[in-house]
């Protein structure tokens, strides 16, 4: 006869059941470690990223800051040469004025100083220049001469030089005995373009000797 203890072999078969049952919660303990290690390296990859965003925008913000800089300087230099181009330019327009001006007195210069020239060559011996006036296109002059035929042959003189025309000669006064000193005034147009091609006095002069000369009036030319 068999005899089975039921009692027993339940109890162990709850038995072998239990470590079953007790392995389910440890299932649950292993998935809520991995959540959180997933949590973790998230978090920590979150961090990452917004540090190098932070990273890559200050580093951005630092260049920008540099080039601007930078700019800054470059037109400080630039403004600095624009002020130098301007004060060249200043000075070289100042000196061109004056180059102007200068270039504009010696071509007024240049007609008088020609005509006192031709004057000089048609003064002859033993007569000089008291006073002379030149305006516009005409000249006027006195004079002094030891005889009477100096004071014609200078008359013949201006008559013929190509750059005066015939002259009107005033009064010819004897105002001294010793020595015999004649007085004369005579007033003439001239141009400063010869009336012919190689024209010249109508007669030849020696050495003459020159006063001041104030302007376009001279005093004291002579040739004695």
């Amino acid at each position: 006869m068999i005899k089975i203890n039921l009692v027993r072999e339940g109890r162990a078969v709850r038995g072998a059941g239990a470590p079953a049952a007790a392995a389910i919660p440890g299932a649950a303990g292993g998935t809520g470690n991995l959540n959180n290690v997933l949590a973790i390296g998230l978090s920590l990859l979150g961090l990452l990223l917004a540090g190098g965003y932070y990273f890559y925008y200050t580093r951005q913000e630092a260049d920008a800051q540099e080039r601007l800089e930078a700019r800054k300087q470059e037109a400080q230099k630039l403004e600095k040469v624009i002020k130098d181009v301007e004060d060249f330019q200043q000075q070289k327009d100042n000196l061109q004025k004056r180059i102007d001006l200068i270039n504009q007195l010696k071509q007024n210069q240049k007609g008088p100083v020609r005509i006192m020239d031709q004057i000089s060559r048609d003064l002859p011996d033993l007569v000089w220049l008291d006073h002379m006036t030149i305006s516009g296109g005409s000249i006027k002059l006195t004079g002094r001469a030891l005889n009477p035929n100096a004071i014609s042959l200078f008359v013949t003189n201006i008559k013929n030089d190509p750059y005066f025309e015939e002259p009107n000669v005033g009064a010819m006064t004897q105002t001294s005995v010793q020595p015999v000193v004649y007085t004369f005034d005579m007033d003439f147009a001239f141009s400063y373009q010869p009336k012919a091609a190689g024209g010249g006095p109508g007669a030849a002069t020696t050495t003459n000797t020159a006063g001041t000369t104030t302007g376009t009036t001279t005093t004291g030319t002579a040739k004695k």
